[in-house]
């Protein structure tokens, strides 16, 4: 499934032959992500892997990921408070290319290359973003602020956007994604000049099995969706309490759901709350045939498909029902966010 853009640049390659990477990761999928560009030989023969301090998850995938075969020349390094300046001429890998330090750091630091990990299905908006029109500036989808802080920030996504679309047409931007990238969208991030390179986890695929699986035959992956105020929470906990009334259930919770939303998920009849942090690729890599995940509308759905088809375990999309949508979920946003439920997405390898 690896692929990139054909007669990649002599340029390129050499820069990679030859350079270091410095990462910066701000979540458990980044800092995977990140150790898959690695190992594809994306980044360069030395990469340094900074995770951001005081994210209990990222210490936990952290610790999960040192226990496996680490690819060579690759270090996870001591968390970090704030992210570090990239001497200049360094490969710069990022996650997520809305956060206004990071952008700002692409306007400040002058990176040698960037490479954009995955972070969800942000990713996908970046390149829907880089593909619009020139001075469309790089903003999250849900992005508010005050009058005075949305200009300075349109502002900083602007220059930003110019900066990134620069370094694609000078073959210095490359997007690392398990994500299945529409085929247009593909075509466009290219004539860019970015490289874009899907992979299918092959430096995880390779590890041996080390956590025991679940033995409930449904695993249900927790949302954001709830804490983010765009689905009722009571649709959503009666639609759990009724998969839990049929049959045993295990939760794997999302990283950035509420306590008390997780402490009345573990109150329900039927239902066993797994310990979170470690990412769904892999904590269920191990799933049996048997097995089914279910799952709202997440980045997930398309990594564990990916991980879990040989195995002949189904991973089903629920649809989000019209009723459970609240008013801050706008038309566009839960296109977005459904855009990759299902098989059929149109998509490149």
């Amino acid at each position: 499934m690896n692929g990139s853009s054909s007669g990649v640049e002599n340029g390129r390659d050499h820069a990679r032959e030859q350079g270091s990477a410095v990462a910066w990761v701000e979540s458990p999928l980044q800092m995977l992500c990140t150790v898959e560009a690695h190992h594809a030989g994306l980044l360069g023969a030395r990469t340094r892997v900074l995770p951001r301090a005081g994210l209990r998850p990222l210490v936990v995938t952290r610790r999960e990921i040192s226990r496996l075969g680490l690819p060579g020349g690759l270090e996870l390094a001591t968390p970090e408070p704030e992210m570090p300046r990239p001497r200049r001429g360094t490969t710069w890998v990022v996650g997520d290319a809305f956060s206004g330090k990071v952008q700002f750091g692409w306007l400040t630091a002058l990176p040698g290359r960037i490479v954009i990990v995955d972070d969800g299905l942000a990713t996908i908006r970046l390149l829907e973003l880089l593909t619009g029109r020139i001075r469309t500036p790089l903003l999250r989808a849900r992005a508010t602020a005050g009058p005075l802080g949305s200009g300075l920030r349109s502002a900083l996504g602007t220059a930003a956007g110019l900066r990134l679309r620069a370094a694609a047409r000078s073959g210095r931007l490359s997007i690392f994604t398990a994500l299945p990238v529409p085929a247009e969208l593909a075509r466009a991030v290219r004539d860019r000049g970015a490289e874009l390179v899907t992979h299918d986890f092959a430096w995880l695929r390779s590890q041996p099995l080390r956590r025991p699986r679940p033995e409930e035959r449904t695993v249900v992956l927790g949302t954001s969706l709830v804490r983010n105020g765009l689905i009722h929470r009571d649709r959503y906990f009666t639609w759990l309490a009724g998969l839990g009334s049929s049959e045993p259930v295990a939760y794997f919770p999302h990283r950035r759901e509420d306590p008390h939303d997780l402490a009345r998920v573990g109150e329900q009849p039927g239902i066993t709350v797994y310990d979170g942090g470690i990412p769904a690729e892999m904590t269920l890599r191990g799933l049996a045939a048997e097995q089914r995940v279910l799952s709202l509308p997440s980045t997930a759905v398309t990594s564990l498909r990916v991980l879990l088809s040989a195995r002949g375990v189904a991973v089903e999309t629920v649809d989000v029902p019209e009723e459970w949508w609240t008013a801050q979920a706008a038309p566009s946003l839960r296109s977005h966010l459904s855009m990759f439920a299902h098989h059929d997405t149109g998509a490149t390898a």
